[in-house]
């Protein structure tokens, strides 16, 4: 059986790597005023952060089942099977319309998986599962390895404004007055499919150690791990925290990822993240 592997643009896979890989990819959509741009193919991360400058924030959407639809066809005259990894489905609407889609078309077995999760942590299942694909694993084999992986999958982060997370109704009103009240920096995570605090913590210094202190739990073990630092427009920064971590942690694999347009939209600039699961 021949696997093809999809994954959305908020995995934030960079071109170089989903070309080697063979990953295909859709894009969401990221809205200013009328104008309509496709996340990662009319918009990169910093041309986005560089517009918001200057323009309102826009608003997100997801992909059309249509476009869904039309790449599964495509993908039917070359192989039997499709894994389509996508960003949470307690945040989006893609996933669920991978899985409409793979109900309109004939020819190819689609299988959609829900990270539960965003941005490079979300990218790591889709590379996993390419590299399983390019090996000839069969889709159940890969879904069982992704499934197994979701189990040490861990994403945190924080934000400076909590204003954004607030506006696209991904945190209550009550907590961004409190937040902004007490000039909390909040941990932020994944639970149930959504994005909920974490912990409440005053500092960005503070909180991006505790972060660290939290991979250094789970990696405390000796095993392998793959990390990815997150961030929004904050790539020197990123760098830096890098170097430090690489140094703490030798058993884990660190990558620079970051938060593009979609996710930059409802997060704000100079967000930092560090997202990681085991080899």
């Amino acid at each position: 059986m021949k696997t093809a592997v999809v994954t959305d643009s908020t995995a934030y896979i960079p071109k170089e790597l989903r070309d080697k890989w063979n990953i295909y990819m859709v894009p969401l959509n990221v809205i200013f005023g009328t104008e309509v741009y496709q996340e990662e193919v009319d918009l990169n991360w910093s041309d986005f952060y560089e517009e918001v400058k200057h323009k309102e924030l826009p608003t997100t959407s997801q992909p059309p089942v249509g476009q869904f639809v039309t790449l599964f066809e495509r993908l039917a005259k070359d192989y039997d099977a499709v894994i389509c990894v996508h960003l949470s489905s307690g945040i989006s609407g893609t996933y669920q319309g991978a899985v409409t889609a793979s109900t309109m078309v004939e020819g190819i077995k689609v299988f959609p998986f829900d990270s539960e999760i965003s941005c490079m942590v979300q990218g790591f299942y889709a590379l996993e599962a390419a590299e399983r694909a390019s090996k000839g694993e069969s889709a159940d084999a890969i879904l069982e390895r992704l499934e197994e992986l979701k189990r040490t999958a861990r994403a945190y982060f924080m934000v400076d404004d909590l204003a954004h997370l607030q506006r696209g109704g991904r945190l209550s009103s009550a907590q961004v007055l409190i937040g902004s009240l007490l000039q909390v920096k909040p941990l932020l995570h994944f639970e149930n499919k959504v994005i909920v605090p974490f912990e409440k913590i005053r500092t960005r210094k503070k909180a991006l150690k505790r972060i660290v202190d939290l991979l250094g739990e789970d990696s405390s073990s000796g095993q392998a791990y793959r990390a990815v630092i997150i961030h929004a427009n904050r790539e020197q920064e990123a760098k830096e925290w890098r170097e430090e971590l690489a140094a703490l942690y030798p058993n884990v694999d660190f990558s620079i990822g970051y938060f593009g347009a979609v996710i930059g939209t409802h997060l704000g600039e100079g967000a930092m993240g560090l997202g990681w699961m085991k080899k």
